[in-house]
């Protein structure tokens, strides 16, 4: 008696496993490439962090 004699639902299995696995995927480099091209076109975030930032005040200019 083999002990790798496979049976025809584990072949079943693993096309469907295969098939969730590569849906995951693309659902993974959707999400990615979302988050790329969000940060691409918004750029650099300033996040809140309760400190006064002369560049967010209304008429004022800094300068160089």
């Amino acid at each position: 008696m083999a002990l790798n004699a496979e049976h025809e639902i584990h072949k079943r299995r693993f096309s469907r496993n295969l098939g969730v696995g590569l849906t995951l995927a693309a659902l993974i480099l959707i999400v990615f490439g979302l988050t790329v091209v969000k940060v691409r076109q918004i750029g650099a975030v300033q996040g809140f962090d309760h400190v006064v930032r002369p560049e967010l005040l209304p008429g004022e200019e800094l300068e160089k």
